[in-house]
């Protein structure tokens, strides 16, 4: 029998809310938010448009069956409901002037010039010769710190693969700019794209949307918790956490409280600032090494943010202006009505860092989110996160520790609660009990 104890949660995304959630069913748990609403990076508002309204996700939008087992284990026992989507991918450029979606031979040639681009035919052929290379590569060197940068590089990849292709992708999948996701490493930057079918042609995972947005989960879990009796605190920001002779105390504007465990469930640099010197210091030493990007959000109806050819229009489209690579402005807008089933004609959008900005008379909410950055450092951090857990009453969690997904941030809550002595109910289930124990 695990003693009964007093656990705070400082942090309500995913990772929070899942620890928050599995705790309370044997703890006395508080949940600590700075923000106002539950979920942090699912972040779903109501649009109006067109007479009707109808919730838009502007955070988490998606999921597969292939490689996000535990949510999708979590969802079915919580009745969450999902409906089928599409992952099409598009990329416009202004220098030089070029647009290309990858949804079908159709839309590979939307612009008929590129029939006759050399450098367009050299983008396609490297492509294949990436995902044969790189999985061949991977599969003899799987520890090795070598950068993105640096393969391309020895592998004489064409500037059109990089810069049309590979770096679009990966700034819209890891939401960051296309620099720094040269310094990834290598092993884990070809791991990730090889569990999410992107090396292959065919034979890709199935994703999937939740049914009436995100924010469907979010409120089963926060029923959980108050049947569970769990204290959730919204707008309570955590200034600081310290030791006492017997566990530790959790110091916000309007007082603070004693707890036995302490679970930081926010980003690291802001763990980081709250413990201080609270963390020990290998835990200080994981914390700072892996940083945050901020990133500002745009939901809009403007269409200039999207190819020019609305034949090309996709689920992810990227965008980089005028300029040379690796100087232009460059976003990338998700294509909301590609994503989810809404009832709208107009495109809703929500644009990340916009490289033109949209009309403001069709603007509808801003969001300012942060997403880790995974250099080598923050590679080298995260294979340390396990040994520092529990330290001084001290917990981590955070999908910063692994890709930065919805499934990492659930797997670091089951990682935190089963350090404790607590399981999941699906955690039964070998073949998802192993994937919450890989990397």
């Amino acid at each position: 029998m695990v003693k009964r104890q007093r656990i705070a949660v400082v942090g309500a995304g995913i990772s929070g809310l899942a620890s928050a959630w599995l705790l309370s069913r044997q703890h006395d748990v508080t949940l600590f938010e700075a923000g106002a609403y539950l979920g942090g990076h699912t972040n779903t508002v109501e649009v109006a448009l067109e007479g009707k309204s109808h919730p838009v996700d502007t955070g988490f939008l998606v999921f597969n069956e292939k490689t996000y087992p535990n949510l999708i284990a979590m969802f079915a026992l919580l009745g969450v409901d999902s409906v089928e989507t599409e992952m099409s991918f598009a990329v416009s450029l202004e220098n030089p002037d070029l647009e290309w979606a990858g949804s079908n031979l159709a839309t590979v040639f939307g612009q008929k010039r590129n029939l006759v681009r050399r450098k367009f035919w050299a983008m396609l052929s490297d492509i294949l010769r990436f995902n044969r290379e790189s999985s061949a590569w991977l599969a003899t060197h799987p520890d090795n710190r070598r950068s993105l940068r640096d393969f391309l590089s020895a592998g004489r990849y064409s500037s059109a693969f990089s810069d049309w292709y590979l770096l679009p992708m990966a700034a819209a999948i890891w939401s960051c700019p296309t620099g720094q996701m040269l310094d990834m490493p290598l092993a884990t930057f070809i791991r990730f794209c090889q569990n999410h079918g992107l090396l292959q042609v065919f034979d890709r995972p199935m994703w999937r949307t939740v049914k009436g947005g995100g924010r469907e989960y979010v409120r089963k879990i926060a029923a959980e918790l108050d049947a569970n009796g769990a204290i959730i605190r919204l707008a309570c920001p955590v200034s600081a956490v310290t030791r006492e002779a017997e566990g530790l105390r959790v110091v916000r504007a309007a007082g603070s409280e004693h707890f036995d465990q302490v679970v930081m469930a926010c980003h690291s640099d802001q763990a980081l600032a709250i413990l201080g010197f609270t963390a020990s210091d290998a835990q200080r030493e994981v914390l700072s090494a892996i940083r945050y990007q901020p990133n500002r959000a745009v939901l809009h109806t403007d269409r200039v943010l999207l190819p020019r050819d609305e034949k090309l229009w996709s689920a992810w489209n990227y965008f980089a202006g005028k300029g040379e690579p690796g100087d232009q402005p460059v976003g990338v807008s998700y294509l909301i009505n590609k994503l989810q089933p809404l009832p709208f004609k107009t495109p809703v959008v929500v644009t990340l860092n916009p490289a033109r900005e949209p009309d403001p008379a069709k603007v509808l909410a801003e969001f300012d989110y942060a997403h880790p950055i995974f250099d080598g450092p923050a590679i080298a951090a995260q294979q340390k996160l396990a040994g520092v857990q529990g330290e001084n009453g001290i917990w981590l969690a955070g999908a910063w520790g692994s890709y930065g997904f919805h499934e990492d941030g659930l797997k670091s809550a089951l990682r935190v609660v089963n350090g404790m002595g607590v399981s999941a109910p699906w955690q039964g289930v070998a073949e998802v009990l192993r994937e919450t124990e890989s990397a």
